[in-house]
């Protein structure tokens, strides 16, 4: 599992492992049942804290992509991909409508806005 961390991007450690892992999970890259290494392993792979981990573990239990066992360890929970996928669409349509309100009140065209969102999404 290739999670790489970034400590001048901005974003919580914990939150730039989650992020990661669901989306390992959203493209089928974790499959369902499948074991993640141990909070500790992790921790250690990425040379940060257990705590962290165990924090992103934990936000992932919370949000239903993974289960614990007790003794055995953290897998891929069964999910319905579909309902996670509509609801990831419906956070980037949040995201792109407030995106389109600040482009329109600053004068920049539908072709700069597709323009950026194709740079940033990595197309070009």
């Amino acid at each position: 599992m290739d999670i790489i961390i970034s400590n001048s991007a901005g974003v919580p450690i914990y939150e730039q492992i989650t992020q990661q892992i669901k989306g390992l999970i959203l493209r089928g890259e974790l499959r369902e049942g499948e074991a993640l290494p141990s909070m500790r392993l992790l921790a250690k792979e990425l040379r940060i804290s257990v705590i962290t981990t165990k924090r992103a573990y934990e936000e992932l239990e919370r949000e239903g992509f993974l289960t614990t066992v007790p003794g055995k360890g953290c897998f891929v929970a069964p999910r319905d991909l579909e309902l996670v996928r509509e609801d990831c669409l419906r956070r980037v349509e949040e995201h792109l409508s407030q995106a389109v309100d600040i482009a329109k009140g600053g004068g920049i065209s539908l072709e700069e806005l597709t323009g950026a969102l194709n740079i940033l999404y990595g197309d070009e």
